[in-house]
């Protein structure tokens, strides 16, 4: 008996340890997505380990996924059946769909993906705010709201404007600058640098010559009126949208002053200086904040811009870093990350949104999007955006601007389908949970294969690795004591969930 015991213990030890080695491997490519398979951990290693990961080490913690609503979003989403509808809000946002968003971004007033521009007061000189309304919202933004509470009641938001009310603005305008996409008198232009020289409408397309200082030069004055009274509106004004949004059921727990204050826009924008974005965040916004809403916090950002320096001015108040619990960078922000994460370690990072494309949504757009994802949540974000997650055809803006989204509708057929930038997303959030944490970090290096380890709450093991090149990689990485040798196809997103 006491034999059958110890072959049953045996037994029951070896098929244990057989199943904490299994490996579950999961592979897109352009035209195979998400195929599973199975790999295994074994002793030895095939190459130099890219990344050694020890059991005992602490990571980032991991807090959420999420995704932007907008107006051109619920445009597309209407073009479709209930039932297209309700698969493509299960898979966005069920906890058990694909890529398990559980929070949400609210753009306060019109952005770039409205239909048109508008505020919830655009009653010149409403100081008091008697006009403010939120009832375009309620016809565009909170439907499309609703339809992801269907399928996950807990999410939870995040609001920040592209403009204030047009009337805040010392040139009574929604944009930044001129453009045959808006009304905007040109004259008025030389108001961002002080000079007449001419502005190109176009600048914020050029990607490729955001390789560089971005933006090329900084505005020389605040577009937002420092009148202490016009300062103190919007701050109520926040608060007022914060209060209007809760009585529809949508609860909106986080704060930021401004969308890019850094582009300098044909479409909804507000430039603003260090020393402005110190004054409303420090002066108005966070005390009033403090006194209606306690329970909101306040981040600093968007920060769009590669000029450290100019970031550190702003951190370098004091006063105002007592008030702000974390930092929101996305585009060339990304490039200073990790400098600042090093000087402020104590806030939370997050990439509050993914860059946009240019329409094309094809297989180039998807390996950017991965690396960038990679890139932020591997310098620190423990959180990350998507922006649009729905357009029609290429995503045109009102503002002539295509971009790309997770999903993609053909409009004349009023078919959709899932893009590489859906599946990019996919390799990440689908496995990596809240609280996981990021434990390892590769960049692309020579080879083209960004790379990032996650340990699960579970004590999994999450390794997410692209191969960008056209040639496919071997590769092996240290995970404890065991190793994973792997065999990467050309121009492929993998995620291996070592259970």
């Amino acid at each position: 008996m006491k034999r059958l015991y110890f072959l049953l213990l045996l037994s029951g030890c070896i098929t244990a340890s057989t199943w904490a080695q299994r490996v579950v491997h999961v592979t897109t490519t352009e035209t195979t997505p998400w195929q599973e398979t199975q790999a295994r951990l074994v002793s030895d290693p095939a190459f130099e380990p890219l990344l050694k990961v020890d059991d005992t080490q602490e990571g980032i913690p991991f807090r959420a996924w999420g995704t932007t609503f907008n107006e051109l979003d619920w445009d597309a989403f209407l073009m479709l059946t209930r039932d297209e509808q309700d698969e493509i809000m299960f898979n966005l946002f069920h906890p058990q769909g694909d890529l398990k968003f559980t929070r949400g971004r609210i753009s306060m007033n019109a952005n770039d993906y409205s239909r048109s521009w508008y505020s919830s007061d655009e009653v010149q000189g409403d100081l008091e705010l008697r006009y403010f309304n939120i009832e375009r919202d309620k016809r565009n933004i909170i439907p499309l709201v609703r339809a992801a509470q269907k399928y996950n009641p807990k999410l939870t938001f995040w609001i920040s404007p592209w403009s204030p009310p047009s009337w805040m603005k010392i040139t009574n305008d929604y944009p930044v600058v001129s453009s045959r996409f808006n009304e905007m008198d040109k004259r008025v232009d030389y108001l961002l640098f002080g000079s007449v020289e001419e502005i190109d409408e176009d600048e914020m397309k050029f990607l490729n010559e955001r390789a560089k200082q971005f933006p090329r030069k900084l505005a020389t004055q605040d577009y937002f009126i420092q009148d202490p009274r016009y300062l103190q509106a919007y701050a109520n004004y926040f608060c007022k949208f914060i209060d209007a949004y809760q009585e529809q059921g949508i609860p909106i727990d986080m704060v930021i002053y401004q969308n890019e204050a850094y582009s300098y826009t044909p479409y909804p924008g507000c430039a603003w200086t260090a020393e402005g974005t110190v004054r409303f965040n420090r002066d108005y916004l966070a005390p009033t904040l403090k006194k209606h809403h306690p329970n909101v916090n306040l981040y600093l950002g968007t920060f769009n811009t590669n000029r450290q320096d100019y970031v550190e001015r702003i951190l370098s108040d004091e006063q105002l870093r007592q008030h702000i619990d974390g930092l929101a960078f996305q585009w060339e922000g990304r490039e200073i990350l990790p400098a600042i994460r090093k000087q402020y370690p104590d806030y939370h990072y997050i990439c509050s949104e993914s860059e946009c494309g240019n329409g094309d949504m094809d297989w180039k757009a998807g390996e950017h999007t991965f690396f960038l994802i990679a890139d932020n949540v591997g310098n620190g974000c423990d959180e990350w955006y998507n922006w649009n997650f729905l357009l029609p055809d290429r995503g045109t803006s009102p503002w002539g601007w295509s971009q790309n989204a997770l999903i993609q509708v053909d409009s004349k057929a009023r078919k959709f389908r899932y893009t590489a930038e859906y599946y990019a997303v996919k390799h990440f959030s689908h496995y990596v949970t809240p609280g996981s944490q990021m434990v390892a970090y590769s960049p692309k290096g020579k080879k083209n294969m960004p790379m990032v380890v996650y340990r699960t709450t579970e004590g999994q093991y999450v390794v997410i690795v692209g191969n960008f090149g056209d040639i496919s990689q071997k590769f092996t990485i240290q995970l404890g004591k065991k190793y994973l040798n792997a065999n990467l196809a050309v121009h492929s997103f993998n995620t291996y969930i070592v259970k």
